[in-house]
Order: C-alpha cells, then sequence, then structure tokens
C-alpha cells in the first residue's frame, strides 16, 4: 500500500488516560482531535483536552463506549477519518475494525480479519504451533460441554488454569489446584466471560509455577516490514493482572532475547499483522511459551517508548497512513531501563477491590512520567476501569529507575480516594523485585507494615503545634528558649496514645535520643543521624493527615476523630456491598444458617467477580437485593442475626 492522505480528523473510541495519551501525541502532529463522552464522563479530562467531544450515551459501558453504532454514527457525522480505539473497549472488537474500513474510516489497529484470528485464543495457539512458535500444553478445542472440559482438565493436568477464550486483562480467569475445585472455577469464568466479552467459551493450560511473564512489541506496516521493539517484563500481578512493568526484561540472554523476538515477527507475519501488538510469552528458565497476542497498543507501552525513544502512537498513524516503519531492526537501540506502576482506586487491604469516588487533592511527584485521564477535582467512576495513572521512571539501570520510580510514589499526595500508590512504593524497595527473584504468582504483601516508632513523635508535635500551647507549655516557671513541651493524643491505625514531648534548644527528645527539627508548613525536617530528612504532611480523608516517613505513608489522626463508617461497617448486622456492581448470584436463602467465611453471593464489579463471605456466624433473616440488580457502595445486602438470639426466640439455630 502507498501512502494514503494524511490523517486530519481523528476521533479516539475510548476514554480516560489513554484517551488523553492519544490526544497529546495528536495534537503534535496538527491532527484534530475528537473526543467521546458518556453521562459519567461528561467533565472529564479527556473531554477538556479534546479539540471537540461528542456524547455517547449513559454511564454503563455497553450503552456507550461499546456501542460501536453509536460510536461509528458519530465519526460520521464528525467529519471524521480515522479511528483510534485506544486500549479496551473496542480495540479487539473485529466486527468495529471491518465496520471502520467497510465505511471508509481508517481504524488505527490491525485488519479485523487479524484481531479475529487472535482474539480467539484456541483458534490462535493452533496459528502459532503451524507457525513454529512454541505453546503451552492445554485443550483449546471447539467443544464446550462441562463433561469434556472436565474429561480434558485431567488430561492437562493440575494445577491448571481456565481461562476465556475470548479474554484479557487478566478477566475471565481461575487457577485450579485440584478436579474438585474444577465445576465451581468453570461456572465464575464462564459468567465473567459472558459479562465482558459476550462470549463464555474457555480453553484450558497448564500451569506453570514461577514462571515470568515476559512479551514482545512488535510492529508492522503495511509494506510488508516487521520488527520488535525490544521486550517487556511483566511479571509482579495482582489477579492476574499487571501492577508494575519494566523494559527491558531484565536478567535474559542476549540469544534468548533475540529467539523470543523474531519468534513473535513470525507470530505477527502469520496473520499479515499490522500496526502495534504484542506477543506474551511465559518464560520457564530458557523455555519461553506462546500465551497470546493483544493486537492493539498496551497500557504498558510507555517502557518501551522510553528505552527507545520513540512515541509508539505516532508510529500507529505513520502506519495508518501507508508509511513505512520509521526504523528497521538493525536501527533499533534500548537506552537505559524503565519502570512503570499503575496508579489504582483500589482497597489492597481487602483483597484489592476497586474503588470510587472523588479526588479533592493531587499533587504529581516530579522527574518522572505521568499519563493520567484525572486532576484534582475530578472523580474516579464505578463504571469503568479503576485506573488513575501510570507513573514511569527512567534511568541509567534498573536500580536507578526504581529508586527514582520510589522517590515518586513517595511524594505523591492524592486523596481522600483509596488507592494502591503505598503497595507500589513497597513493591519498589522490595529485595526479591529489585533482585529480579519475583515471578507471576509471587505473593504481593498485602498485610499492613509496623508503623516506624519515630511516627508517633512526629504526629505528636505536628498535632500540638495545630491546637495551640499545651497546658505543660503555660506552666510556673517556664522561660522562652530554655525548654517546653508537646502533648497530643494520637490516633496511628487502630492503636491511640497521649503522647508529650520535651523540647530543649530546638531539639525533641524521644526515648534518650535529641532530635534537631523545624516545623513548616507542610513538613517536618528532622535531623537524624548526621542528616536531615524532610517528612512531607498531606490531608487526607475525615481530618485524618498522612506523614511520609522512611518512603512510607503513615495515616494519622487525632484520637478524637471517629472513623464513623468504618465503625457502622464493623458493627452492621449484615453485608454491606464494599463497591458498586452488579448482583450476579446469591449464594444464600432467608431462615439459612450461615458460618463465619462462608459466601453469601457474588458481585461483579469492572468486569470483575468479588464473593462475599459472612464476617460472623449468624442465621440469614432478610435478603435485600435480587439477582441481576445494580448495587451501590456501602448498600446493605443481606441480613443476618446471632444464632444464640435466634434461639431464645425459638428461630433456627
Amino acid at each position: 500500500m502507498t501512502d494514503q492522505a494524511p490523517i486530519k480528523r481523528l476521533l479516539i473510541a475510548n476514554r480516560g488516560e489513554i484517551a488523553v495519551r492519544i490526544i497529546q501525541t495528536a495534537r503534535r502532529l496538527g491532527i484534530h482531535t475528537i473526543a467521546l463522552y458518556s453521562d459519567a464522563d461528561a467533565r472529564a479530562m479527556h473531554v477538556r483536552e479534546a479539540d471537540e467531544a461528542w456524547h455517547l450515551g449513559p454511564a454503563p459501558a455497553r450503552e456507550s463506549y461499546l456501542d460501536a453504532a453509536k460510536v461509528l454514527k458519530i465519526a460520521r457525522e464528525a467529519g471524521a477519518d480515522a479511528v483510534h480505539p485506544g486500549y479496551g473497549f473496542l480495540s479487539e472488537n473485529s466486527d468495529f475494525a471491518s465496520a471502520c474500513a467497510q465505511q471508509g474510516l481508517r481504524f488505527i489497529g490491525p485488519s479485523g480479519a487479524a484481531i479475529l484470528a487472535m482474539g480467539d485464543k484456541s483458534g490462535a495457539k493452533a496459528l502459532m504451533q503451524a507457525a513454529g512458535v512454541p505453546v503451552l500444553p492445554g485443550y483449546h478445542g471447539a467443544d464446550q460441554t462441562p463433561a469434556l472440559l472436565r474429561y480434558q482438565a485431567h488430561q492437562v493436568g493440575f494445577p491448571l488454569l481456565i481461562k476465556a477464550a475470548s479474554g484479557g486483562g487478566g478477566k475471565g480467569m481461575r487457577r485450579v489446584e485440584q478436579i474438585d475445585e474444577f465445576d465451581a472455577a468453570l461456572a465464575a469464568v464462564k459468567r465473567e466471560a459472558l459479562a465482558a466479552f459476550g462470549d463464555d467459551s474457555v480453553l484450558l493450560e497448564r500451569y506453570l509455577a514461577r514462571a515470568r511473564h515476559v512479551e514482545v512489541q512488535v510492529f508492522a506496516d503495511t509494506l510488508g516490514n516487521a520488527i520488535y521493539l525490544g521486550d517487556r517484563d511483566c511479571s509482579l500481578q495482582r489477579r492476574h493482572q499487571k501492577v508494575i512493568e519494566e523494559a527491558p526484561a531484565p536478567n535474559i540472554a542476549p540469544a534468548l532475547r533475540q529467539a523470543m523476538g523474531e519468534a513473535a515477527v513470525a507470530a505477527a507475519r502469520a496473520i499479515d499483522y499490522v500496526g502495534a501488538g504484542t506477543i506474551e510469552f511465559l518464560l520457564c528458565g530458557e523455555a519461553f511459551f506462546f500465551m497470546e497476542m493483544n493486537t492493539r497498543l498496551q497500557v504498558e507501552h510507555p517502557v518501551t517508548e522510553a528505552v527507545t525513544g520513540q512515541d509508539l502512537v505516532a508510529w500507529q498513524l505513520a502506519v495508518a497512513e501507508g508509511k513505512p516503519l520509521p526504523l528497521t531492526q538493525e536501527e533499533v537501540v534500548l537506552r537505559g531501563h524503565a519502570v512503570e506502576a499503575r496508579l489504582y482506586a483500589e482497597d489492597v487491604g481487602a483483597g484489592f477491590l476497586p474503588a470510587s469516588g472523588p479526588i479533592h487533592w493531587l499533587r504529581w511527584p516530579q522527574g518522572v512520567r505521568i499519563d493520567t485521564g484525572v486532576a484534582a477535582g475530578d472523580e474516579v467512576s464505578p463504571y469503568y476501569d479503576p485506573m488513575i495513572a501510570k507513573l514511569v521512571a527512567h534511568g541509567q539501570s534498573r536500580a536507578e529507575a526504581f529508586a527514582r520510580l520510589a522517590d515518586a510514589l513517595a511524594a505523591l499526595s492524592l486523596g481522600p480516594l483509596v488507592h494502591n500508590g503505598p503497595l507500589l512504593l513497597r513493591l519498589c524497595e522490595e529485595p526479591d523485585v529489585l533482585a529480579m527473584a519475583h515471578h507471576t504468582q509471587w505473593p504481593i504483601p498485602t498485610e499492613p507494615l509496623g508503623t516506624p516508632d519515630l511516627a508517633w513523635p512526629l504526629a505528636t508535635l505536628w498535632l500540638a503545634s495545630r491546637t495551640g500551647p499545651s497546658p505543660w507549655q503555660q506552666a510556673p516557671g517556664f522561660r522562652l528558649g530554655q525548654s517546653k513541651s508537646w502533648t497530643a493524643a494520637v490516633r496511628i491505625g487502630e492503636e491511640a496514645r497521649v503522647l508529650t514531648l520535651a523540647e530543649r534548644a530546638g531539639r525533641l527528645t524521644w526515648q534518650g535520643e535529641a532530635y534537631p527539627y523545624e516545623l513548616g508548613t507542610d513538613h517536618i525536617r528532622l535531623q537524624r543521624a548526621g542528616r536531615w530528612v524532610r517528612c512531607p504532611v498531606t490531608p487526607a480523608a475525615e481530618a485524618a493527615l498522612v506523614l511520609q516517613l522512611d518512603g512510607r505513608r503513615i495515616p494519622f489522626a487525632a484520637d478524637d476523630q471517629r472513623h464513623r463508617q468504618h465503625h457502622d461497617h464493623e458493627t452492621a448486622q449484615g453485608a454491606l456491598a464494599p463497591m458498586h456492581g452488579i448482583v450476579v448470584a446469591l449464594l444464600v436463602e432467608v431462615g439459612q444458617s450461615v458460618s463465619k467465611g462462608q459466601p453469601l453471593l457474588v458481585l461483579e464489579a469492572m468486569k470483575m467477580e468479588h464473593v462475599l463471605k459472612a464476617d460472623k456466624e449468624g442465621v440469614i433473616t432478610a435478603l435485600c437485593c435480587r439477582q441481576g440488580e445494580q448495587v451501590s457502595q456501602g448498600a446493605v445486602l443481606v441480613h443476618f442475626a446471632d444464632p444464640s438470639a435466634e434461639k431464645a426466640q425459638g428461630g433456627a439455630a
């Protein structure tokens, strides 16, 4: 294909940070951008940044961003000559890609046929085997009867993975350790797959312990050129979804790196691929196995951009205009190391439950790349993926890149929305991560760290200095410039203390040590071990504050501040919805006795299923929701009573 007319009006069929990312490159290239928005996104950043924006429909994705007919109608009315799907939503919808081509719109991605070939994971594995790309043992057949799948599970062996055949993004996937777990896991995967992809067919794969997830970025143009732009390690995952990614993948011999790259290009050529794509492999020692191909731009593409110095969105647009790839394989040079952290609105301590709500304050750190779709005053919607931003650090070495990312995460200030920033910071400092000793099943630490002892005097100093002189400071005999004290009632986590700090000549005394200090408007400076350290203090939810100490974010508050919402949650005689979602299965009935930890219902949120379990023994007295009902965060879903009380009233035990 020869050069086509330049793209002048680009419709972006997506939202959030990827829409903003595409707008930035398009603006630099002089391309007019057209945004789409649902009712929930009317004031979103991508709407504010685009040259124009069109209303798409109600908040639910099925009625807006996933409605291909509406998107195409707006594209025609807006005079667009190209459509960029970003990632997610319609980006890997073969019918949508084909419909764009039929209507004379350039789809910024591969052909519908290529998407279809790789979208069916079973068919894709057969194609890869034919192309000489190694694949994992498993079952990828068309017969989806439960009895046959159960038989095939025995043949594959345990542990194994049940995966949605049309899946992606970690959705529709369950690990099964033994045959007794198979039926329930199969039913759950089929429900998730049908809800997320409209297709409940599955495949089975042998599960490999301690494997690494390594993927290769490929690019192909319409002139027959295809290359790979290095690789990425994405082994740090929770619930089969990536958390931190880095490029290039560390600790890989040059010959193995070349073999994976060439296999990835062979995979792309096997389906006449055009545009940006990613071939995902499982790496076990020196052996690698094809998992799947993502026929779109990846969330983690910025780390590849950082080490290659290239703009992959610009490459996509150039390929769509019929231009050759900007580089040959020999011209691809990787410089330094890059690492990306995905900042999510989620409650790590509650099993990574997605969160939603307003962002009242937000201060981004300096020195790293920030890809985001929100600003202070915006809101994370319960209707879509809860990603807030991607933070990308680049350094001359892997250690330098991780150190820069850790510094950035320690300086991040965002609230009152709960997020995984503290976990990301912890991962950047984990010895296993820094030594590249982790793998896809490495247990991400979610238990809270103990409070650093020095946090108590610093929190006391901050609170006492903001509430006026303590009674001790006004004691008879007090003389300015000699000694005084600070007193405050402090709560950190579940522990509360009333502390009094002695001060003399600008030094705080704590456990026999004297620390020179200075109070700022938003920080405390402290001298210890011969050096000064700055400890920022930022506001958080419900009159609480956050102290940053030794790279840790430590929430604290005056003891008289009560966390009423948390208290109500703990004392409610029932199960509360931990997030907005849809009830997809009720597992109990009125009058039924339940034990602590017993599943009560299944809630779907962000296209993932979450099982709500009883936090105590009891008897179900009322079901406050129906299967298929949309429920709000905090809503009471199930009422139950103490069994002893039921016995006293002659009720069921």
